[in-house]
């Protein structure tokens, strides 16, 4: 059963948004036009409490991309973004949500930042997605959202440890750090993730 899985289509990862991805908003139409090509559609969607520690707000004197080790991990602060409830926190208003069968949070735990759509950072809590998808025998995942250099990549590679055959369908992804994303798409590729460039049958 072929699956896509659309990673964070939030507005504060759009332009105008807090944490935005430049141009983020382009890829709103691809999602919504490939949709039907899909047999199951799940969502993720950022849920932060007000004081996340990921928020370089909730540490003193520091700014975002400041980096500091929280509970043992290396930690890059954010502006406040996705906050429970807040607008910014809302998928983009263009996005068809219709055919989203779940959507699953992540980030909810103030202590523990998570990018991946499957486990938080250290590993420690699963958000139930492997397990859903595993039920609904969806082998074959196809990745779009934002931003494909963090939250899309980290989840890719959840995904690839979890047995999934893992695509990424380019031109609905953008990443935050352009650079870095074509570091990574070697490293992806080495792996075994299929990037590709889908269009509508």
């Amino acid at each position: 059963m072929q699956t896509m899985i659309i990673i964070d289509a939030q507005n504060d990862f759009m332009p105008g948004g807090s944490l935005e991805v430049k141009n983020g908003d382009e890829i709103v139409a691809e999602i919504n036009k490939l949709q039907p090509e899909f047999d199951l559609i799940v969502a993720t969607q950022d849920w932060h409490p007000v004081n996340h520690k990921s928020f370089a707000s909730s540490h003193e004197g520091k700014q975002p991309n400041d980096q500091i080790m929280l509970h043992g991990l290396q930690q890059i602060l954010w502006p406040d973004h996705c906050v429970q409830g807040s607008e910014g926190a809302k998928f983009h208003a263009d996005l068809e949500t219709k055919r989203v069968e779940a959507i699953f949070r992540k980030g909810m735990d103030p202590e523990i930042d998570s990018y991946s759509g499957f486990y938080d950072n250290g590993h420690r809590k699963d958000t139930g997605l492997s397990g859903y998808l595993k039920g609904r025998e969806a082998h074959e995942l196809y990745f779009c959202g934002l931003a494909a250099d963090i939250c899309v990549y980290f989840s890719m590679k959840d995904a690839l440890k979890e047995g999934f055959k893992v695509h990424l369908i380019e031109n609905a992804t953008k990443p935050l750090d352009p650079v870095q994303y074509e570091k990574q798409k070697e490293e992806l590729r080495q792996e075994g993730v299929k990037f590709i460039v889908m269009n509508k049958h």
